[in-house]
C-alpha cells in the first residue's frame, strides 16, 4: 500500500464539508479515477494529499509516513516524492519548456542555480517521453494547450515520483487532445510503475485508464471499485437523474 487515507474531512467555513469522513487505499500501480460532479470533493481530496490545503480531520498516510503530522523537512520530502498535473497547467509562461520541466528537481536543490549536467539530461529524457524534444527551448506561452499539458507531465516526471496526482487535467482541452494526455498518464503508470490518481468528468476515460474508481458527491463517497461496473444507475447516482453520459474516443 502506498496511500492511505482515513476518515478525511475538510471544511473551508466550519459550516459546509467539502470532504466528509473519506477513507480509501491506494496500492502501489494503481491508476485511481475520481469521479463526480464539480464541488464534489475531487480538487479538494487532491490537494489534502500533499497539504497544498490542510485537512479539518483525519489521517494521511503516504509510503509509511504520517503526512499530517510532518514538519517542514518532512513535508518537503513527501512533496517530492508526488508529481502534481494541474487543469490551467501551472508553468512559468515565460519560461522554455526544458526551465519548467527542470523545476521539477527544486525538491531536490534550493534553487535553480543548483541545477547540473545530469539535470538537463533527465530533463531532455522527460521531454522525450512526451514528445517535445524539439521543443525545450520554446517559450511555454507559444505552446498550444496540449503541449503545455505535456510539459507540466515531463516536470512532474522529473520528480521521479511514486505518485502523480492529477487534477481534471484533461477538461482545458478537446476529446482528441484528451485522450492523447491521458496516454502518457497511462504509459507513466505501466511502463514506469508510477502510481496515478487521476480526477475526471468522463466515464469513457475512466474506463479505458483506471485500474480503480472512486466517485464522490457533496463531499461523501458513492462509490467504489471498478470503472467497468458503473452502470448507468450508477452513474446517474453520481452525476444526477438528468445527466447524460458523453464519451471520448
Amino acid at each position: 500500500m502506498l496511500l492511505s487515507i482515513s476518515n478525511l474531512s475538510k471544511s473551508y467555513d466550519g459550516k459546509v464539508w467539502a470532504l466528509k469522513d473519506v477513507s480509501l487505499e491506494v496500492n502501489e500501480g494503481d491508476f485511481l479515477i475520481l469521479l463526480g460532479l464539480s464541488g464534489s470533493g475531487k480538487s479538494t481530496m487532491l490537494r489534502c494529499i500533499n497539504r497544498l490545503i490542510e485537512p479539518t480531520s483525519g489521517e494521511i498516510n503516504f509510503d509509511g509516513i504520517e503526512v499530517l503530522r510532518a514538519g517542514n523537512t518532512g513535508l518537503r520530502h513527501i512533496r517530492s516524492q508526488i508529481g502534481m498535473v494541474f487543469q490551467q497547467f501551472n508553468l512559468v509562461k515565460n519560461l522554455t519548456a526544458l526551465t519548467n520541466v527542470l523545476t521539477g528537481r527544486l525538491g531536490y536543490h534550493g534553487s535553480v542555480s543548483e541545477f547540473n549536467h545530469q539535470d538537463r539530461e533527465l530533463a531532455f529524457h522527460c521531454l522525450e517521453r512526451v514528445g517535445l524534444t524539439s521543443f525545450a527551448y520554446q517559450k511555454v506561452k507559444n505552446l498550444s494547450g496540449g503541449q503545455q499539458q505535456r510539459v507540466a507531465i515531463a516536470r512532474a516526471l522529473m520528480q521521479q515520483p511514486k505518485l502523480i496526482l492529477a487534477d481534471e487535467p484533461v477538461a482545458s482541452l478537446d476529446p482528441a487532445t484528451a485522450d492523447s494526455i491521458m496516454q502518457y498518464l497511462g504509459e507513466l503508470n505501466t511502463k514506469d510503475g508510477i502510481t496515478v490518481i487521476c480526477s475526471l468528468h468522463f466515464l469513457s476515460l475512466a474506463r479505458k485508464y483506471g485500474s480503480h474508481v472512486l466517485a464522490l458527491k457533496d463531499g461523501e463517497i458513492r462509490y467504489q471499485g471498478k470503472p467497468i461496473d458503473i452502470d448507468e444507475q450508477r452513474f446517474k447516482e453520481i452525476y444526477g437523474q438528468d445527466a447524460e453520459e458523453v464519451e471520448i474516443r
